[in-house]
């Protein structure tokens, strides 16, 4: 494992525009499960995964990669990722459910293993969990500016539209008949549309939620996608299957877990940490310097998470002509789109094939619905 943070040595759109100071996402809100069918992770696969907070790096770290690398130009993101390897390796399954806000525990049991993980920080990671004591007594799922967003919508929005035994029925879901026939009854009022339609503005999101720098090409309305795709997180699936709509409406995550925070997945990515390496770097510094120790060319897979979202369609192809140039073929990328529509262009058919038939069943059952769309690509 390779703790060391290294500084880029290259830009992205994104870095230049967008505030990496803080921790934006405390936890990862795209859906492991998809993501892990998606890549069809080989035990020969180098993986490279934009961290955020490390949770989809760690599920592709237990479906048997060979190699994990995870990437981000935010310091504080890393330390995300660096405390939950740690707490791997010093907890129980039900004690990291309780450090990550998943399962209700009191400040004093979380300090307690914040504790025992912290020796098993590096010097940097240690200073940034050290100096943010109310972070850990919350819960390390919840610091992050998005979910502070999903806590002043379930905490101050929703009650002024819904009280907690609808939010509690919703979510014990029930048969498709069922959940359609409590959406239009009892869920989609008047009050919920115009709310919606407020808190989930771009304005909102780019005040309270998402960095303002992250909409510069979304076009249209933001508030009525969202609502749309809500729709068929209460409809078309099961409410109480769903960790990240549980979490939006309650801050756990419900009886239902991500993919890396389940049990019968814990020991499996337990026993796997020694493959998992993170860096300060952008994806183009890193894979040049794979190619610079030569080491290119190898069959990589890849988990973009949304970064295109914040790109402009001329960056976008330059990036994923470097990608497929990095993996041999059988390479395969995956990547979501959330207000803008990314793909990769006609210009690079020749060497990425877009995999509709693999990506459209699978965005069906995403139960991260907020997103517009998931793609995913092979290397010729």
């Amino acid at each position: 494992m390779n703790t060391n943070t290294e500084k880029r040595s290259a830009g992205t759109e994104a870095a230049t525009r967008a505030d990496f100071s803080r921790i934006r996402y405390a936890q990862v809100w795209e859906d492991a499960d998809i993501l892990v069918e998606a890549l069809d992770v080989r035990p020969t696969d180098t993986v490279i995964s934009i961290s955020s907070a490390g949770d989809n790096a760690l599920a592709l770290l237990g479906a048997g990669a060979e190699r994990v690398v995870a990437l981000d130009l935010n310091p504080s993101q890393l330390a995300c990722l660096e405390l939950r390897v740690a707490a791997y390796r010093e907890l129980s399954h039900a004690e990291l459910l309780v450090l990550m806000g998943s399962r209700p525990g009191t400040a004093e049991a979380r300090a307690a293993s914040y504790v025992r993980c912290r020796r098993r920080l590096s010097p940097a990671a240690r200073a940034f969990w050290d100096g943010r004591p109310e972070s850990v007594a919350g819960g390390i799922g919840a610091p992050g500016k998005f979910e502070n967003y999903f806590r002043l919508f379930r905490s101050r929005a929703l009650p002024l539209v819904h009280g907690r035994g609808t939010v509690e029925a919703m979510l014990r879901g029930g048969t498709r008949e069922e959940r359609e026939r409590f959406y239009e009854e009892r869920w989609n009022t008047w009050r919920w549309r115009m709310l919606f339609k407020v808190f989930f503005s771009r304005f909102m999101m780019g005040r309270l939620g998402r960095d303002p720098a992250f909409f510069k090409y979304v076009e249209g309305s933001v508030a009525e996608r969202i609502l749309e795709r809500t729709r068929h997180a209460l409809v078309v699936l099961n409410p109480a299957e769903n960790p990240y709509l549980h979490w939006i409406l309650t801050g756990t995550h419900g009886e239902s877990l991500p993919w890396a925070l389940r049990a019968e997945n814990f020991e499996r990515i337990r026993s796997r940490l020694d493959r998992l390496e993170w860096h300060e770097l952008t994806l183009e510094a890193f894979l040049e310097r794979e190619r610079a120790a030569g080491v290119a060319r190898r069959v990589m897979k890849f988990n973009l998470s949304d970064i295109f979202e914040y790109m402009s369609e001329e960056n976008t192809a330059a990036i994923l002509a470097s990608l497929a140039e990095a993996s041999a073929p059988g390479g395969r990328l995956a990547y979501w789109n959330m207000l803008a529509s990314r793909r990769r262009p006609e210009s690079l058919a020749a060497r990425l094939r877009s995999r509709e038939d693999v990506a459209g069943p699978l965005f069906a059952r995403d139960k991260a619905f907020f997103y517009s769309a998931f793609v995913v690509e092979d290397v010729m």
